[in-house]
C-alpha cells in the first residue's frame, strides 16, 4: 500500500508539473521542465510493484532455462556416446573369445542401444519441461503485468477527471465571483464561455 501511495505521490507531482508548465497555446501546447519530466517518470517506475520487476526477469529467465536445457541435453548423449565407447572397446578386447565374444558384443550394442535411447528421452523431456515452465512463467507474468497495468490505467483516469472536475469547479466559482462585479460584457461572454466549454468536457 505504501509502494502504490507513492506511485500516487509521483503522478501527483508529474501533474504538478505540467501544469506549472508555460502555456503557448492553452490547452493544446505548453512548455515544460523536460528534465524535471524525465526524472518523474524514472521514479514512477522504479515505485512500480515488485511483482511487475519480477514479472521481467522471468521474461529474461526463459532463453536461459532453454539453453540449460539444451546444454544440459547435449552433455547426456555425449555421456552416452563415451559410456557406449568404453563398452564396445571392451567387447573388442575379449573378443578373441569367439563364441562369448559375439554374445558380449550383441549385449553390448544393445546396451548402448538402450543407453541412448534413454538419454535422448531424458534429453527431450527435460527441453519440453524447461520450455512448458518457461511458456507458463512468461504467460503469468504477462496476465499479471497486464492487470496492473490495467489497474494503473484506470487509477489514472480517475486521478485525471478527479482534477479536471475540481479545474471545473473553481472555474465556476471564479465566473460566479466576477459576476458580482460591473465586468466588461465582452470579458463577462469570454468567461461565460470558458464555463461552458469546461462543463462540456
Amino acid at each position: 500500500m505504501q509502494q502504490q501511495n507513492g506511485v500516487y505521490d509521483l503522478l501527483k507531482n508529474l501533474e504538478i508539473a505540467l501544469e506549472e508548465g508555460f502555456p503557448i497555446i492553452p490547452r493544446k501546447l505548453t512548455v515544460v521542465k523536460t528534465k524535471e519530466i524525465e526524472i518523474l517518470i524514472d521514479r514512477i517506475y522504479a515505485s512500480l510493484p515488485v511483482e511487475v520487476q519480477e514479472a521481467r526477469a522471468f521474461l529474461r529467465r526463459r532463453d536461459e532455462l532453454q539453453l540449460e536445457a539444451q546444454q544440459k541435453a547435449e552433455r547426456i548423449v555425449n555421456e552416452a556416446q563415451a559410456e557406449a565407447d568404453r563398452k564396445l572397446s571392451e567387447a573388442d578386447f575379449i573378443k578373441a573369445l569367439e563364441r562369448e565374444g559375439n554374445r558380449i558384443r550383441t549385449q553390448v550394442q544393445q546396451e548402448c542401444e538402450e543407453i541412448k535411447r534413454r538419454a535422448m528421452e531424458e534429453a527431450d523431456n527435460i527441453r519440453a519441461q524447461a520450455t512448458d515452465e518457461a511458456t507458463r512463467t512468461k504467460e503469468g507474468a504477462e496476465l499479471y503485468a497486464e492487470q496492473v497495468l490495467t489497474n494503473l490505467e484506470k487509477n489514472l483516469t480517475q486521478q485525471q477527471q478527479i482534477v479536471k472536475n475540481g479545474q471545473i469547479y473553481m472555474e465556476k466559482l471564479r465566473a460566479e465571483s466576477f459576476g458580482s462585479y460591473d465586468v466588461p460584457t465582452s470579458y463577462s461572454s469570454e468567461r461565460a464561455q470558458t464555463v461552458s466549454d469546461y462543463s462540456m468536457q
